[in-house]
């Protein structure tokens, strides 16, 4: 299984960006998908999770109304539209492909992550 993740870059704090994540090697579409990140000198934490179907979200709350999980099985990608950027957002962001077709919040219900893309917000 490889997971390729892609989008990152630099914007100002207001901005917005796009990350993809290009799944290969399983069945992509009987398995929920994650985004998650990791800032300088933190541990790695949730982002937001979508079901098998793409019909269930769930969001950090630090990112909700600001950020948006999606996924196109037939393209075997999942997406995370992010708006308003904060400072507070920079990190490294990482797609995980999950065990089961539920996304959980816990990196515990993944089980193949991606090589993860730098998300930088200027102030």
């Amino acid at each position: 299984v490889q997971l390729q993740a892609s989008g990152g870059g630099m914007v100002q704090a207001g901005g917005s960006l796009r990350l993809s994540c290009a799944a290969s090697g399983r069945t992509f579409s009987n398995y929920a998908m994650g985004w998650f990140r990791q800032a300088p000198g933190k541990e790695r934490e949730f982002v937001a999770a979508i079901d098998w179907t793409g019909g269930r979200t769930n969001y950090a709350d630090s990112v909700k109304g600001r950020f948006t999980i999606s996924r196109d099985n037939a393209k075997n990608t999942v997406y995370l539209q992010m708006s308003s950027l904060k400072p507070e957002d920079t990190a490294v962001y990482y797609c995980a492909l999950g065990k089961t077709g539920w996304g959980r919040s816990a990196e515990g219900g993944y089980d193949y992550w991606g090589q993860g893309t730098q998300v930088t917000v200027s102030s």
